[in-house]
């Protein structure tokens, strides 16, 4: 199954080329009052919501998705955990190239550790990348993204994927300096997730995943999921050792080599083999 949020938070079945407004299937989510759950509804709920979307499906028109604003397909994360430099050629890559390391020592992730995002920076594939800081090298990173679908605490290796509500495709934007990478990477905007997220049984084993990402048709990264340095798997369970992780938290799994700059104007392509195709575009901020 394929969710999107779209236009003004509407709901969408995505199927083919086109988006079924299944919004319908909204009026099914209990209903909260202050203080709201540290949750995202829509993806604590989403078993109980499928029968719902199915059935709001049946009668729903047919949108082009070409008509329609694509929001992040999740739109109340409680956090997003992030993994630096899970990538081997990315790790060198880093190593090797001043204008990312600022001549200082990269870590390995297995030491250094995970690290978290605002969830402020998070927008949808439409909506588009902003940079604010044009003086600075601002670049891309594509990456897989799992969901988080209940809450997770010291979970095993072996059962991490049971936590997982959907995947999408991720940018992990970035401003290259001194500052730490939490900082760097929060600005407005640079956190893009989508085009909408797919459940598990659609995407299979997320480590023999595709990715590609150009710039205006440029090949930049190129690479497969199963060169990651620590697995989904692994960093569920390694994430769910030190905090919970609730529904609707994002996990951004690393990025692989070809990281560099964008500019004002750019178009980012962004493609995952079982999740899809997005294009992002680049603007002043």
């Amino acid at each position: 199954m394929k969710i999107c949020r779209f236009d003004d938070n509407r709901l969408g079945l995505v199927q083919g080329e086109s988006v079924l407004d299944v919004t319908a299937a909204l009026d099914a989510l209990p209903a909260y009052r202050y203080p709201l759950p540290r949750t995202d509804q829509l993806i604590e709920n989403l078993d109980m919501l499928k029968p719902h979307i199915l059935e709001a499906a049946k009668g729903a028109k047919a949108i082009p998705l070409a008509q329609v604003k694509l929001l992040s397909p999740v739109a109340n994360p409680g956090k997003i955990v992030a993994a630096p430099v899970n990538y081997k050629a990315h790790l060198e890559e880093s190593r090797n190239d001043v204008e990312i390391n600022f001549n200082r020592k990269v870590i390995e992730i297995q030491t250094i550790g995970l690290f978290l995002k605002a969830t402020s920076s998070i927008v949808g594939a439409s909506e588009g990348v902003a940079v604010s800081m044009p003086e600075r090298r601002n670049d891309h990173e594509i990456e897989l993204v799992a969901i988080i679908g209940k809450p997770a605490r010291n979970v095993s290796k072996e059962d991490a994927l049971d936590y997982v509500a959907a995947y999408c495709i991720g940018l992990d934007m970035t401003i290259r300096g001194q500052e730490e990478r939490s900082m760097r990477k929060s600005l407005d905007t640079f956190t893009v997730l989508g085009p909408w997220m797919v459940t598990p049984d659609e995407v299979g084993e997320p480590n023999s995943q595709q990715m590609v990402l150009t710039v205006n048709d440029e090949p930049r990264q190129n690479a497969n999921t199963g060169d990651l340095i620590m697995t989904v798997r692994d960093l569920i369970s390694w994430a769910s050792s030190f905090y919970t992780l609730q529904p609707g938290d994002i996990l951004m799994t690393g990025t692989p080599d070809g990281v560099n700059r964008v500019t004002p104007g750019d178009t980012i392509s962004a493609t995952i083999d079982k999740i899809g195709a997005m294009k992002v575009q680049v603007r002043a901020g």
